[in-house]
């Protein structure tokens, strides 16, 4: 075994452990530390016996077994640990040297880590690693961000234990400066909650209103998962619902309905908010599991409530058809406003995103990789400037092949009483995108009627603007600011 490690980590849950696994067996020697020291020893006494770990017992030791330039990971929970760790880190550490934060930290706090370590003479990443604890230890996706010159001194670590996609190539690349990495990071997060709603609304549809039974269930979804819609969340879906206990019983049917979630979604939500995005799908999601929560609340709503009574009367294989139909087109969705984010926040910050690149990176790996994510690289490589997936031919021409079944799911949806939020919002989405003409010219009087916002006219210059006495009381005084 090597003298000094080629990294170390810090944090040996359950992530931290796999990670520091896929390492070693790519030929890396680890550094290995933990706040509650027993747990490095009982790691080097068990999964990590006889193989090339340094286990340390203070950071002070973590550090001095390392190679320079020194590279220490952290795998913390997010927030003020993150903080604590950096501050305990750098008192032995020498200029060049790389703190890398692979948690799920919001993207602001690493914008802000960046520039106070970097300001300390010491270089900074904050990644994005998806693919939950077998992703880590057989190939996870990671997404890098932070101080550009440090990824040469992790590249080749980094690209070793990522999953890779069929030639080969690493789901890993530099993303971008600052918080460019857990920004993107972020953004597959939201998808990832836009996509389980949207699978969640199928099953209900399924299970609710045309009485499929969870054989029948996984049946649709093993079928699924061998055409377009073939991907981590369709196949773990197939196999939740074939799985039986040591009883014979169908687990799925036993599990409270309350959705738990760590954040990220809401993350998601509030940058569309601040970018001024129309993320309505991922929001929805986001909506969906706080209303899932609320389990007291609606059980006590449901013996109070009425509403239609679920009852299908048309063609069960159509129907199921065009579930699958309204399940590609929100998906589409989900994804095109997902990058419309990130495209926007490329702006805000100042960040050279590679879209193409980030699809490659999601391919493989992480919980929402998808052969539909390998068409997403082809269209921006085709078209680097595509302003929103949707005008891509491809995925027009997917989006409206998939339209009149998945309109039909959910006029028949909402007719009986079914709750499908990002079907539904999704949908008003498109129909929103491709409408030349919104009322928002009423909206615009309105704003203009009560606080003299002014409006802009459809017969003169953009950028001109104007304001109404509707009343003939409030005079020609109008606002000194106008936002769109």
């Amino acid at each position: 075994m090597k003298k000094l490690a080629d990294i170390g980590l810090i944090g040996l849950a359950v992530m931290g452990e796999n990670l520091v696994l896929n390492m070693e067996s790519k030929g890396f020697t680890v550094g290995v530390f933990n706040r509650t020291v027993s747990k490095v020893d009982e790691f080097m006494n068990a999964r990590g016996k006889g193989k090339n770990f340094i286990g340390a017992h203070s950071i002070e030791e973590l550090c001095a077994s390392l190679e320079k330039p020194r590279k220490v990971m952290m795998l913390v929970k997010a927030g003020k640990p993150v903080d604590d760790f950096i501050e305990l880190i750098m008192p032995h550490l020498e200029p060049g040297d790389i703190i890398i934060d692979g948690g799920n930290s919001h993207f602001p706090d690493t914008i802000r880590r960046a520039k106070y370590v970097e300001s300390k003479g010491f270089l900074y990443i904050g990644t994005g690693v998806s693919g939950g604890e077998e992703g880590a230890l057989l190939g996870p996706s990671i997404m890098p961000g932070g101080s550009p010159a440090a990824w040469p001194a992790v590249k080749e670590i980094f690209q070793a234990i990522s999953a890779k996609v069929e030639d080969g190539t690493p789901c890993c690349d530099w993303v971008g400066e600052g918080g460019a990495g857990h920004f993107v990071k972020m953004v597959h997060n939201g998808i990832e909650y836009g996509d389980m709603q949207i699978i969640n609304e199928a099953y209900q549809l399924m299970k609710d209103l045309i009485g499929m039974n969870n054989t029948e269930m996984h049946e649709v979804f093993k079928k699924w998962n061998t055409g377009i819609l073939d991907s981590y969340l369709i196949e773990i879906t197939r196999d939740i619902l074939g799985f039986k206990d040591e009883n014979g019983e169908e687990t799925v049917d036993f599990i409270l309905d309350t959705a738990g979630q760590k954040g990220t979604g809401k993350w998601t939500g509030v940058s569309a908010l601040d970018l001024g995005i129309p993320l309505t799908l991922i929001g929805e999601s986001v909506f969906a599991r706080c209303l899932s929560a609320q389990k007291d609340l609606r059980v006590q709503a449901s013996k109070m409530l009425n509403g239609p009574k679920a009852e299908f009367k048309g063609d069960k294989k159509q129907f199921i058809d065009d579930i699958e139909s309204a399940v590609l087109g929100a998906k589409l969705i989900s994804y095109a406003q997902g990058y419309n984010l990130m495209m926007e926040a490329a702006k805000e910050y100042g960040w050279n995103l590679n879209y193409g690149g980030i699809a490659l990176m999601w391919r493989g790996g992480c919980i929402i990789r998808s052969v539909f994510l390998g068409d997403i690289k082809k269209a921006f490589d085709k078209n680097p400037d595509l302003a929103n997936l949707l005008l891509d031919p491809y995925f027009k021409d997917l989006v409206e092949k998939a339209q009149a079944g998945w309109r039909r799911i959910c006029a028949t949806a909402l007719e009986n009483g079914i709750p499908v939020p990002a079907l539904t919002s999704a949908l008003c989405y498109f129909d929103g995108f491709r409408s030349e003409r919104l009322p928002a010219n009423l909206l615009q009087a309105q704003r203009d009627y009560f606080g003299a916002h002014t409006y802009e006219r459809t017969d003169k210059p953009r950028g001109e603007f104007f304001h109404t006495n509707w009343t003939g009381r409030g005079g020609n005084t109008s606002s000194s600011t106008y936002s769109v």
